[in-house]
């Protein structure tokens, strides 16, 4: 039993509503179905793009200078608000003002573990 290719990630989730309220999720699935005309191989393949950047970047911020700080933290606002990773992007964007702030790097590295870690319950990579 498969899902229609019309039919976007936002509808296919088992459990629908019932396992944990939208606004809670790390991503907005609706903001996503939007931005990937409710194409579901395409959500997946963003979402995986999304994840490999995620981690490349969460890898590279805890030994970076400042300057090279904000330009992951601007470069991951940007592709998390495309996505539908607000939180996510919540903190890449105080991280772009305050690059010095350690608590502020480890929130962002565990906000990122929490985004792929969903990224991972709803597609395969």
């Amino acid at each position: 039993m498969g899902i229609a290719s019309g039919q976007s990630m936002a509808f296919s989730m088992p459990g629908g509503e019932a396992c944990e309220a939208s606004r809670k999720r790390p991503i907005d699935l609706d903001h996503l179905a939007q931005q990937t005309f409710g194409d579901r191989e395409l959500e997946a393949e963003v979402l995986c793009m999304f994840c490999h950047q995620v981690n490349s970047v969460a890898d590279r911020m805890s030994g970076a200078d400042a300057a090279t700080r904000v330009t992951l933290a601007h470069t991951l606002k940007g592709s998390a608000r495309g996505v539908g990773a607000m939180a996510l992007a919540s903190l890449a964007e105080r991280l772009e003002g305050a690059p010095a702030d350690a608590r502020l790097v480890a929130s962002l590295k565990a906000e990122a573990v929490r985004v792929c870690d969903f990224i991972a319950t709803i597609t395969r990579c």
